[in-house]
């Protein structure tokens, strides 16, 4: 879940894990061992909805249906009642680029891009991921936003490792983005993520010296997300105070996993071929 900037210092949960300067956590075996059953539970949510979503469900459907099993797996919705979002995914079509409040009144459709971001709750610790689905046959532009989007995040996540900046997931990111036509949203960052659903340090995904360069350290753990559109980077915020559209009505698609950093790289908490 992409988080609007002023959101990130605030907390939901008590801190006691060691912390880096900044604030930053670095996770103990047994919170990452709790960690990875919560970005588990995210995991096979996420892939049941990308292998059950139709055109003619609506985005309550699958609200409904990923908080039924958020429940059955022991968790409950990070998302649902976070600063007051009524949802427990937040689905975002077309040109909605993030944060769309589920709807009964929204009816997925043949060739929308659909974004399903969900978090789980489980044991003290968070677990957050997001997909971009392609509804039945879409436009050429659209599966190749959704396929470079994906590769953008994969791109940053192979970055990580013990000893490395922020700036080289960014960097790696921003060029795979901007070679391949798109642009990035910078309005909205990825996070740490941990006891707390948003934590320190925003994960950017461009070039910036307007956020920390943080040094990663193994026992981090961040939510890596870069969100692209198909036209200006820009978005607004619509009057329902969550959803961001793109300024031009220009498609967009996003794409997170919940990352632990290792001393020898990564690991990917929210893998879905591994559920």
């Amino acid at each position: 879940m992409n988080i609007f900037s002023n959101l990130l210092p605030q907390t939901t949960q008590p801190t006691t894990s060691k912390k880096q300067r900044r604030g930053i956590e670095i996770k103990s075996p047994r919170e990452i061992e709790i960690m990875r059953q919560s970005a588990t539970i995210v995991a096979t949510v996420l892939k049941e909805i990308s292998e059950l979503v139709k055109p003619g469900m609506t985005t309550a459907d699958l609200d409904t249906y990923a908080e039924k099993r958020i429940r059955q797996m022991g968790a409950t919705p990070s998302f649902k009642g976070y600063h007051g979002f009524p949802g427990s995914i937040c689905s975002s079509i077309n040109n909605e680029a993030v944060h769309g409040i589920p709807s009964s009144k929204k009816v997925i459709r043949v060739g929308d891009v659909l974004k399903v971001d969900t978090g789980a709750y489980y044991q003290g610790f968070h677990g957050d991921s997001c997909i971009s689905i392609a509804v039945g046959e879409v436009t050429q532009e659209a599966a190749k936003l959704i396929r470079v989007a994906e590769e953008a995040l994969y791109k940053g996540i192979e970055q990580v490792k013990a000893g490395v900046y922020l700036l080289d997931l960014a960097g790696a990111i921003e060029d795979h983005v901007k070679v391949n036509g798109f642009s990035i949203v910078e309005e909205f960052t990825g996070h740490g993520v941990g006891r707390n659903l948003h934590e320190e340090p925003s994960v950017f995904n461009y070039r910036t010296r307007e956020m920390p360069n943080v040094k990663l350290r193994a026992g981090m753990t961040l939510a890596i997300e870069p969100i692209l559109n198909a036209g200006s980077r820009h978005t607004r915020t619509l009057s329902d105070r969550w959803t961001a559209v793109t300024v031009d009505n220009s498609l967009s698609a996003q794409f997170e996993h919940t990352v632990l950093v290792t001393e020898t790289g990564y690991e990917i908490l929210t893998d879905r071929s591994k559920v």
